[in-house]
Parts: structure tokens; C-alpha cells; sequence
């Protein structure tokens, strides 16, 4: 009964009319009433401040400041080694594997088509069926900037308007099409691994979504399809990202979806859904790869999933 009720209130809150009060407090300077709302959160998400740049909450000028507060460059070190491609951002693998006849796993019981997600654009759906996928979801405590997973050129940006479901793993198993029906940002990238997408999904209370070279993409939410497109690598105005460099952040927290081409990478052997992820962590290596050329990555090194897993499925956005 519960359960029944908590997905009522997913479709029956104002979810836009929230996330705008949100965004507006989350951006309001009001000295130590933002200390202590920061504090509270910091105590109740069991936030690990001790890896932030300034760990001291009174550094933070608003809300907003401390969500998307940068990490020491030492705590999340990048996998060197160029046959890998990298996780992207911290959180939980919610899910993870084959696009299968252009379907996605959203969750047990519940896919989505790959061409919802890419709001129809048929032409780049068609260069990642048949590849792999992954959804890594952030919860509040966690990191939420988003890196990038390989060296890439970006040449499309799209953004979508939807809705603002919750992305929590409770709600992504019981709304279906939710990822196709939320707001989001499609990054498509040219890489040495093909195509590669990488997509910043909104949710409620998700103040705003926002690159690196473009700044803020939402707000102002008017709605419509907005498409961009950027010169490819060697031409004037690229622009070029390397891996683990930081590609765009959240405004509070969200989801990330990752889309590979076919026949090009497989997944680390260790990962699997509910993994924790780790910024710079291995995701990926190419399929080519001599297997006698190093050994696999230790499960062990792995952080431990099963506390991470089960406190996403009650934490929002």
C-alpha cells in the first residue's frame, strides 16, 4: 500500500512547480541558514566531505555551490591505460548491457526503445543497436559532476523536454519509459570506441543540467526540441574532451546514460547491476585487446555495492 502510494505521488506532485521553488533555494545566499541546511544534509546523506576540495561547509556560499563542490584531483585517479574507457560518474549501476532489437533494460520487467530515448532521432539510434548501455544513477551524497568515459569530439547536443519522475532504482522500477519520458540532454560523441552517447537525465527537484561548453541548458524549460551541432575533430571551433575531464554537472541529483557502438567494447568483467561507481574507475575495454596483455581488474578493488544499492532505492531525486 505503501509502495501504491508513493508512485501516486510521482504523477500527482507539481513536480516542475518543485523543482523551480528548489532551484530558486538552492541558489539563495542566506549565510548561516545555508551552513545548516548544508550541514543537515551533509549529516543525514552521510556525504564524505573529507574527499572536497573544502571540506569546511562554511565555504559554500549557497546549496547549489556545495551539490556540485569539486573534488581533491587525487581521490578519483584516472585509469590510464587507452583500451579502457572509463565510468563517468559516481553512483550505482542501476542497469547494464546488449541493446537487444533496440531495447534498453530500464528494470526487471520494464525496457524502453532506444529510439524513445533518443527522442526519435532515428539516424543515431541506428549507430548504437545491437551495442551496450549503461545507467549509472547519482544519489544526493554523491559526486555530481559527470566526466567523460574516453577522449571524444562532440558533434551533437540535443535537449528534450519531459517529465520529472524521480530516478531513484524504487521509481525506475515501477514507472515505465521512465528515462524516455524525463527531461534530458543527449551528448553524442566521436570517439577512437565509434559513436559514443553520453545523456544527463533530469528529475524532480533537479535544479538544473549543465555542460562545460555551453553552460546551462535547463533552465529555462520552454518545452521544445533544441538540437546543436559542433565541427568534427581537426576543424575549426571542435571541441575536444579528454578522458576523465569533466563534461557537465547536476544541480541536484539525476542519471546518467551511457550508449556504446556495437562490436567495439565489452564491460569490465566486475561490474554488474548495483556496482558502485567510481569516477576514472574501469567501465569498458576494447574487444580487441590481447587478454595475456595484463591481468584483469580485481573484484576486490571494487567498492562494496550492497549498502550504496540499498540506500539509492529510498533517496530522491
Amino acid at each position: 500500500m505503501l509502495d501504491k502510494l508513493k508512485i501516486a505521488l510521482q504523477y500527482w506532485l507539481p513536480k516542475i512547480a518543485l523543482t523551480r521553488l528548489a532551484g530558486w533555494g538552492a541558489d539563495k545566499q542566506a549565510g548561516r541558514l545555508t551552513k545548516g541546511v548544508i550541514d543537515l544534509f551533509v549529516r543525514y546523506y552521510k556525504v564524505n566531505m573529507q574527499e572536497a576540495q573544502h571540506p569546511d561547509t562554511a565555504a559554500y556560499r549557497t546549496f547549489n555551490d556545495f551539490f556540485v563542490r569539486p573534488l581533491r584531483p587525487d581521490v578519483r585517479p584516472i585509469d590510464p591505460h587507452a583500451h579502457r574507457v572509463v565510468q563517468p560518474a559516481d553512483g550505482v549501476l542501476s542497469q547494464m548491457g546488449p541493446i537487444v532489437d533496440g531495447k534498453l533494460i530500464q528494470a526487471k520487467g520494464h525496457d524502453y526503445s532506444l529510439e524513445a530515448l533518443l527522442a526519435s532521432n532515428y539516424v543515431m539510434a541506428d549507430r548504437f543497436r545491437d551495442g551496450l548501455f549503461a545507467t549509472t544513477y547519482l544519489s544526493p551524497r554523491d559526486y555530481h559532476r559527470v566526466h567523460m568515459p574516453c577522449d571524444g569530439v562532440l558533434r551533437e547536443m540535443i535537449y528534450v523536454p519531459g517529465d520529472l519522475f524521480s530516478v531513484n532504482l524504487f521509481t525506475a522500477d515501477n514507472v515505465p519509459n521512465l528515462f524516455a519520458r524525463n527531461e534530458r540532454v543527449i551528448c553524442l560523441f566521436d570517439t577512437d570506441f565509434g559513436p559514443m552517447v553520453q545523456i544527463l537525465v533530469g528529475a524532480t527537484i533537479v535544479g538544473s543540467i549543465e555542460t562545460v561548453w555551453s553552460g546551462t541548458v535547463t533552465p529555462p524549460r520552454e518545452g521544445i526540441i533544441k538540437r546543436w551541432t559542433y565541427p568534427a575533430a581537426g576543424e575549426q571551433g571542435a571541441i575536444a574532451l579528454q578522458k576523465g575531464e569533466e563534461m557537465g554537472r547536476f544541480k541536484l541529483g539525476s542519471t546518467v546514460i551511457n550508449l556504446f557502438a556495437p562490436d567495439t567494447l565489452q564491460f569490465a568483467a566486475h561490474l554488474n547491476p548495483l556496482s558502485v561507481t567510481r569516477v576514472g574507475e574501469p567501465f569498458a575495454e576494447a574487444k580487441m585487446v590481447d587478454s595475456t596483455e595484463e591481468a584483469p581488474v580485481a573484484a576486490e578493488s571494487v567498492p562494496d555495492a550492497a549498502d550504496h544499492g540499498a540506500d539509492a532505492m529510498h533517496h530522491t531525486p
